[in-house]
This record gives C-alpha cells, structure tokens and sequence, in this order.
C-alpha cells in the first residue's frame, strides 16, 4: 500500500458525485482503504475523501489522536465511512476555518452544522451510526461534501473570507494557522 497523489481544485472528477460502495470486506476496497489512510497520514490530514485520490466510491476516512495542525482540537476515533448519510440535529450553524488537500495554501470561513448524526458502514460493511459536535461534526460535513463534487469554497458565504493562508493573516482576518503553500492545510 502506498500514499497516493492528492488531485487539486481544477481536477474535473472532484466537482462529480461519487457511486454507492456495493461490496465491502474485499481486497479491492482494503487496499483502496490504507493507501487511503496512508496518503492522510502523509499529508497530516485529519480526514480524505476518496475522490480525493482519483477514486469515485463514497467513502471517507478521518480520525487522528493528536495532528499537528489541530493542536487544540480533540481526538477523533480513527473512522472509515462508507456510503455516508448526515443529518442536521438542529438548525444552529457554526463558522469556522477550513483548509483542504486539494485546495492547497488556502484557507476559508465555512459555514457548518454545529452538531449532526452521521450513518453508513465501516469496510466491512457493519453499520456505523454516531452523533458529533464541533471540529468532528466540521470534518465529517467537509470530507462527505468531497462525494457529492461540493469542495469547501463552494460553501463561503463572503468570499473576503477565502484567500492564501498568510494574505488572511496578514490582513488580520485570521488568526495564525499552520498552514502552508505543500498543502499541509487540510481537514
């Protein structure tokens, strides 16, 4: 297994839906799965997308014990999610900065739900259902946006609030972040 390319803003595929996984517990969906999680881990994200690395499935993973870049954030149980539904537990949106592996150097204001339950299956195809708040509900939104062709930009309502991560804090519109031009950014 192997870390993959991460495919950047531009790329076609990333703006397409992603098809439904049919069948779980296979070597094909294994293997897709740790180059999955050995290309996150290369790039210190806290979560990929498998469109992300060129594959069209509806499957994400995210979780990290402690990363760099979130210093302050909680741990999040390491998760494969496959064929993912979200729901909204209440109306209240939360705003927060978001960075992405293929969106590298840049930094945006997102809006999110603040707290959703999330379903689908682990690679085995065992039912996953969980409910989240906060940094972990923002990561489950941003890396299920990957599946259906949605990457975070779409989602800013005051594009002031998008630009290259030392622009924003230069003009003081964002605290400072780790964040840099080799796509060390993502969620």
């Amino acid at each position: 297994m192997a870390a993959r390319s991460v495919l950047r803003m531009g790329e076609n595929s990333l703006f397409e839906s992603s098809d439904e996984v049919q069948d779980f517990a296979t070597v094909k969906l294994d293997s897709l799965i740790q180059d999955m999680w050995d290309t996150m881990a290369a790039e210190e994200g806290a979560g990929l997308a498998a469109p992300q690395i060129g594959v069209n499935l509806r499957v994400v993973i995210f979780g990290y014990e402690t990363n760099s870049r979130y210093p302050d954030a909680p741990a999040i149980d390491e998760t494969v999610l496959i064929n993912p539904v979200i729901t909204a537990l209440d109306e209240q949106i939360e705003e927060g900065w978001e960075g992405c592996l293929s969106v590298p150097g840049m930094r945006g204001l997102v809006p999110r739900y603040a707290s959703i339950r999330y379903s689908g299956f682990d690679q085995a195809g065992r039912p996953i259902e969980r409910e989240a708040q906060g940094f972990h509900a923002r990561v489950v939104q941003h890396e299920c946006d990957h599946l259906d062709g949605i990457l975070y930009p779409q989602r800013i309502r005051d594009m002031r609030y998008f630009g290259f991560c030392q622009e924003l804090e230069d003009s003081g519109l964002m605290s400072p972040q780790p964040c840099d031009d080799d796509g060390i950014d993502a969620l």
